[in-house]
């Protein structure tokens, strides 16, 4: 937290990230190392004359990575760019919201990454040339001088030596891994791209299928709403039938009255039987009633054969109703299936 005090008074360039880490264990695999968007920032310090990449999670420090001349910012996907740190022993991925933010993000990386080589190459002429001005003075000093200045001079210049034996040491031994957790990167881009030629193909199958739903859908509204018109046809038929019923029974009421006339003439013919001629009017009365009656049962017969064709045709209409019904659950599931099929691939993605 000290470093980052000192050096976070000079931001040079700030944007928002998901952070990752490769996992230690198998180099390959992703850990998240915040669990949402964080600040990462670019600090410049000025004491060291250094670049270093800073991303800080509420009170943790998850980035503190110094950027070198030999790093490589890559960039794995439109959204996805890492780059590894040997001094952490990691590589560092970033997740961006846009395909604009990671581009500038890669950008300043280059920038920084050549004015950390400058400023390399300018700490390696300074060493140098400290280095010739004390071999100088080494070689053209008295005997007395190279006894009184020798001693220190060499020592400091052998331990520089060493520490740069070391450092290269290191580097080369820090050139292998890289090399190594390059490869493996390389492999593991190479499979993500593939998973998402993939996943591309998948999500293309998947919008012509639901092409081919929707156009089904509408074929079935289209047939629903036939269906209903039927409906509509089938109600009126009712309405008809109810009609029809009020009529027969109109009809059975008017018969009734025609029987009853019937009987009292019947009473009248035999309570009166000196009035043959009015008898004769009754029976001639009589047998137009029952030609009457025939007539009004051959139209209730024929009502009745209209209501048995009407409820024929009903309970047709229901069953072809029903069976429409059934098909368009099914399609409707499929449907549902569909869409869950669509919102797991775009989780998995």
């Amino acid at each position: 937290m000290k470093v980052y005090k000192e050096i976070r008074e000079q931001p040079i360039f700030t944007t928002r990230a998901h952070v990752f880490q490769i996992d230690p264990n198998t180099k390959k695999n992703w850990m998240p190392a915040s669990k949402q968007a964080v600040t990462v920032s670019y600090f410049y310090d000025v004491t060291r004359n250094s670049y270093r990449i800073i991303s800080v999670d509420g009170a943790k420090v998850i980035i503190n990575s110094t950027i070198t001349p030999n790093m490589t910012f890559t960039k794995t996907s439109q959204k996805f760019g890492q780059w590894a740190d040997s001094r952490a022993n990691t590589v560092f991925g970033l997740g961006f919201s846009s395909e604009q933010q990671l581009t500038k993000f890669a950008e300043k990386f280059q920038e920084v990454k050549e004015a950390a080589k400058i400023a390399k190459d300018k700490t390696q002429e300074k060493i140098e040339t400290s280095s010739n001005h004390s071999q100088a003075s080494s070689v053209n000093g008295t005997d007395d001088e190279k006894a009184s200045h020798a001693g220190p001079a060499d020592t400091h210049l052998k331990s520089e030596n060493d520490k740069l034996k070391i450092a290269l040491t290191q580097s080369a031994a820090n050139v292998k891994k890289w090399e190594i957790e390059l490869q493996t990167l390389r492999e593991s881009n190479a499979r993500l791209t593939t998973a998402l030629q993939e996943s591309a193909a998948s999500v293309e199958q998947w919008k012509r299928q639901f092409s081919v739903c929707r156009d089904e859908n509408d074929r079935l509204r289209n047939k629903i709403d036939e269906l209903e018109e039927q409906c509509s046809e089938i109600n009126r038929e009712k309405e008809k039938n109810t009609q029809l019923k009020r009529r027969i029974e109109e009809l059975e009421a008017e018969l009734r009255e025609k029987e009853t006339e019937l009987k009292d003439l019947r009473k009248q013919s035999e309570i009166i039987p000196q009035l043959m001629s009015e008898c004769e009017y009754v029976s001639e009365k009589l047998e137009a009633a029952e030609r009457d009656n025939q007539n009004l049962e051959d139209k209730v017969r024929s009502l009745k054969t209209d209501i048995e064709e009407s409820k024929y045709r009903q309970r047709h209409l229901k069953v072809e109703l029903k069976s429409f019904l059934e098909v368009l659950d099914g399609k409707i599931d499929d449907l549902h299936d569909f869409r869950r099929g669509l919102s797991k691939l775009g989780t998995d993605n």
